[in-house]
C-alpha cells in the first residue's frame, strides 16, 4: 500500500475537519509575489506556514500573511517560551511531513498547535496544500476555527 500524497493527506484532513477548500495549480511561482499574482490575489492573502521549534524539541505553526513577517518576541511572549527557532529544512519536513514551500497544518504528519496573525481573520486566504505548485484556498476563520487555533498578534510589517 503506498502513502498517500500531500494533497491526498491535505484533502483528507480538510474533510475530516468540514472544510471546504479550494486546490488550484500555481505552477512556476519563483515568490511569494509571483505566486500572488498567478493566484489573482494579494500578497496578504497568501499565508506562510512557519514550522517553528521549542526548545523542549516539539513544534508548533505560525500562521503568517504574506505582506507581514514572523515577531519573534510577541510569539515568545504568546507561547510563554523565552526561545523559539526555525528549524531546519530537514527537520520541519521530519516533524510535518511536508518539504518548504508546501507546509500546512492540514494533513501534518504530526498535528502541532497552531498560533495564527490576527490580520487573516475574516478573509479568503491560500496556503499550501501539501505539493510543489498547488495552493489551497479557505476561509481564514473557518480554518482558524478548526484547528482551535491562537489567534493574536504575532506578526510585523515586512
Amino acid at each position: 500500500m503506498t502513502e498517500p500524497s500531500g494533497r491526498e493527506r491535505v484533502e483528507a484532513d480538510a474533510a475530516a475537519r468540514g472544510l471546504d477548500i479550494e486546490i488550484v495549480d500555481r505552477v512556476g511561482a519563483t515568490s511569494l509575489e509571483h505566486a500572488a499574482e498567478l493566484l489573482g490575489i494579494d500578497p496578504s492573502a497568501i499565508v506562510k506556514t512557519l514550522v517553528v521549534k521549542h526548545k523542549d524539541g516539539s513544534y508548533l505553526f505560525a500562521l503568517i500573511p504574506g505582506d507581514r513577517q514572523i515577531s519573534w518576541p510577541k510569539l515568545r511572549a504568546v507561547v510563554g517560551v523565552n526561545k523559539l527557532s526555525l528549524p531546519d529544512e530537514t527537520r520541519a519536513l521530519e516533524a510535518t511531513g511536508y518539504s518548504r514551500g508546501t507546509i500546512t497544518p492540514l494533513g501534518s504528519t504530526t498535528p502541532w498547535p497552531v498560533y495564527a496573525d490576527a490580520s487573516m481573520v475574516g478573509k479568503r486566504v491560500s496556503l499550501g496544500a501539501g505539493e510543489r505548485d498547488i495552493s489551497l484556498f479557505v476561509d481564514a476563520d473557518q480554518l482558524l476555527a478548526a484547528f482551535d487555533a491562537t489567534v493574536t498578534d504575532i506578526t510585523e510589517p515586512l
